[in-house]
């Protein structure tokens, strides 16, 4: 079969976060690890540029990715365009392969699969803001629940 079936791979790494509460910390000693180690790397601040559609850029760059790292805070579940990445994420995990690799920070990973403490809080508020039958918040539990389920993740709970 021919190589232009498979998907253009732009980036070796996609990162998604929340950025206020992880820029400055941990996310900025990783993206600067694997840019040092060559390793092309995706981060909302580098890849979007001003102007450009925000959304379309970053579910473009998920499918242009080897390996997706999420890393989930406390504050995660609570913005909208983590949970729209994440159902992304999970959307090309099971139809191009993409690798995926969830990294709890200062977060227990039962919170996300279980829903509970930060996580419970914020899905509820998007069911009360989307009401609670919006297609578009089942779609993110799914992906969190799919996601804890499947893959094991690298727990960081160190204050």
């Amino acid at each position: 079969m021919a190589s232009s079936s498979k998907p253009k791979r732009n980036y070796e790494v996609f990162l998604s976060f929340r950025g206020t509460d992880m820029r400055n910390n941990f996310l900025s000693h990783l993206y600067k690890a694997l840019n040092q180690n060559g390793i092309s790397t995706f981060v909302d601040s580098e890849g979007v540029r001003k102007g450009d559609q925000t959304s379309s850029v970053l579910m473009k760059a998920i499918r242009e990715s080897c390996l997706a790292v999420i890393i989930f805070s406390e504050d995660y579940a609570s913005s909208r365009w983590c949970l729209e990445e994440v159902a992304k994420i999970m959307e090309c995990k099971e139809q191009m392969n993409l690798i995926v690799l969830p990294v709890f920070y200062k977060v227990d990973p039962r919170e996300v699969r279980q829903g509970i403490q930060s996580y419970g809080t914020a899905l509820a508020k998007h069911d009360y803001d989307f009401g609670k039958d919006s297609e578009k918040v089942k779609r993110w539990k799914k992906a969190l629940l799919m996601l804890v389920a499947c893959l094991g993740g690298i727990s960081l709970m160190g204050k």
